[in-house]
């Protein structure tokens, strides 16, 4: 969480600047705020399992997060942590597995589905990628990041960027876009602990 945390801070402006075409122009502010408040809980509470850990930050990022981001991101991260369970450790394929519950629950909430441009058009392909290679997080990394590049030409048909109908092709999805994030820092995560470099 640390690592998504870091990662929004770098890409805050550009988070912004692609919502300001689309949506409210907060998502970048939003998302930085939430996963700092997240990680200073972690911090602070230090839970013993990964599913605890995906689930004490899913609350902050509900309570904390403003619009529709916060029970989004929220409701990713509890599933995927309920999912998980109170075991010590995460293989890859529980990992995968916790992950694509916590993608269906984000599609349940939204009433959304892959196509409509929205964070699933990151999610979904980058669930499948994990799965298709065996847990390989970089291809769940490529697979989120053209997810998210694939949504410019679509026309939003769910959230806030609905409204603007035809307007809204054109423009990359700032959801899908932070949902890429997500999976970038995994996978720099899990390189880093594979090589030594720190865990």
């Amino acid at each position: 969480m640390s690592a998504v945390s870091a990662a929004v801070d770098r890409e805050e402006d550009r988070l912004t600047e692609l919502d300001s075409a689309i949506g409210d122009a907060d998502h970048g502010a939003n998302m930085r705020r939430g996963l700092t408040a997240a990680v200073a809980s972690l911090e602070e509470e230090a839970p013993s399992s990964p599913g605890a850990v995906l689930a004490l930050a899913g609350r902050r990022l509900i309570s904390t997060v403003g619009g529709a981001s916060g029970p989004l991101y929220g409701t990713l991260l509890r599933r995927a942590g309920k999912t998980l369970g109170t075991e010590e450790t995460a293989d890859p394929g529980r990992l995968r597995e916790a992950l694509r519950a916590g993608v269906e629950a984000v599609a349940q909430l939204g009433s959304a589905a892959r196509g409509d441009k929205t964070m699933l058009d990151a999610l979904y392909p980058a669930v499948e990628a994990l799965g298709d290679s065996g847990g390989d997080f970089e291809a769940a990394r490529r697979a989120a990041e053209e997810g998210a590049a694939a949504t410019v030409p679509m026309r939003a048909r769910r959230g806030r960027a609905s409204y603007l109908g035809e307007r809204s092709i054109g423009h990359q999805d700032p959801g899908a876009t932070s949902s890429a994030l997500f999976f970038a820092a995994l996978a720099d995560t899990a390189r880093t602990v594979a090589t030594g470099e720190r865990a």
